[in-house]
């Protein structure tokens, strides 16, 4: 395994609440990754049909029909659009981490905020829900559990991922670092509102960003990988067509930032906000060794006498039925638990041969 690994970070806009199309669009960003040398390759949050930023501009009660439109475009992790990444991963000899709105087979109306990411082999390596969606995405997104905080191990280092505001959670991250975390993706959508411009604005949203991943890097001595959605044209005409009074929110809300950052917090690579593409960085993982002798908070810096963390990896279930042994073929709810079991008997961060 070379030290050396060229990365990407997608700062790219969703074919907006169009699954099929937009995976062809990630499929041809792949692509371009992959001519470009990136051995890795980070989508941003939900990509996969698209962040629902209308959460934040209208009431729940006006937003029925966009709800239903998600949950109809969310995809299952035994849909086409997996399996169609999956192949381009293997064709390509790249890593891929992919930020989707999952559906479920067990609800029509359950979806999560979910990260995949699919080996240079197309093996899922991991498949991670967003344990508390986060303000407004509460009135979309299910809560996930702790099945998918696992660092997964690969040819070019070892690989976690949260997403957006789990990234805040100390636990969360921490229970990443305990598994010898090199590169760590963090998710994020194309804008953040909570507030009017009327009232005050947005906090700093690029700057949050930075310190969040920063703090981590600095921490688990990692790599880090921020990769953001994009909001293009047609889906600001898309929401601005639908009400224009929340033009002023948009179009006064910061854009969110594709960027990275080294072992010690400090800003690598390219950076991407204003406009569409592929950020690039190259990383050294030699660098995240040194920095372990000054503080390495899973290793002799810490005091486990004192502290004990205790993380379930059980994946939730909405019901076990007991007579499954009987039917004619297992169902895909049947399917995602084999796959979901099989990863966290894994013995080498969650890989899974196809």
């Amino acid at each position: 395994m070379s030290s050396l690994v060229k990365v990407a970070a997608v700062h790219a806009a969703p074919v907006f609440l169009d699954r099929s199309a937009t995976t062809a669009k990630a499929i041809s960003i792949l692509r371009e990754a992959a001519n470009a040398g990136a051995e890795l390759v980070a989508f941003p949050e939900t990509y996969i049909p698209a962040f629902p930023v209308w959460a934040a501009l209208w009431a729940p009660i006006d937003n029925h029909d966009l709800f239903t439109l998600m949950a109809e475009q969310s995809v299952s992790l035994h849909g086409p659009e997996i399996a169609a990444l999956r192949r381009e991963a293997r064709t390509l000899g790249v890593i891929v981490s992919m930020g989707i709105s999952e559906s479920s087979s067990a609800s029509v109306g359950a979806i999560w905020n979910s990260n995949i990411l699919i080996g240079s082999n197309g093996d899922i390596l991991n498949h991670h829900r967003k344990l508390v969606p986060t303000f407004y995405e509460k009135l979309v997104w299910a809560p996930g559990d702790g099945a998918g905080l696992r660092v997964s191990s690969t040819s070019i280092g070892r690989i976690g991922n949260l997403i957006c505001g789990e990234n805040t959670n100390p636990l969360a991250r921490y229970t990443l670092m305990a598994q010898a975390e090199q590169i760590h993706i963090s998710s994020w959508p194309p804008m953040w509102p909570t507030r009017r411009p009327s009232s005050g604005g947005n906090f700093n949203n690029v700057a949050a960003n930075r310190i969040r991943a920063s703090a981590h890097s600095f921490e688990a001595k990692a790599y880090g990988i921020v990769t953001a959605g994009y909001m293009d044209a047609s889906m600001r005409d898309f929401l601005v067509a639908r009400d224009p009074s929340v033009v002023e929110v948009i179009d006064r809300t910061q854009r969110a930032a594709s960027f990275f950052v080294d072992p010690t917090g400090e800003a690598v690579g390219d950076l991407l906000q204003d406009q569409e593409g592929i950020a690039y960085a190259e990383f050294d993982l030699t660098r995240c060794i040194e920095p372990k002798q000054f503080h390495d908070v899973v290793g002799y810096y810490n005091r486990f006498d004192v502290f004990d963390l205790t993380v379930n990896r059980k994946r939730l279930k909405p019901a076990t039925f007991l007579d499954i042994a009987d039917t004619p073929a297992a169902s895909e709810t049947d399917e995602s638990n084999t796959l979901d079991d099989a990863l966290s008997r894994s013995s080498n961060g969650g890989r899974l041969d196809a």
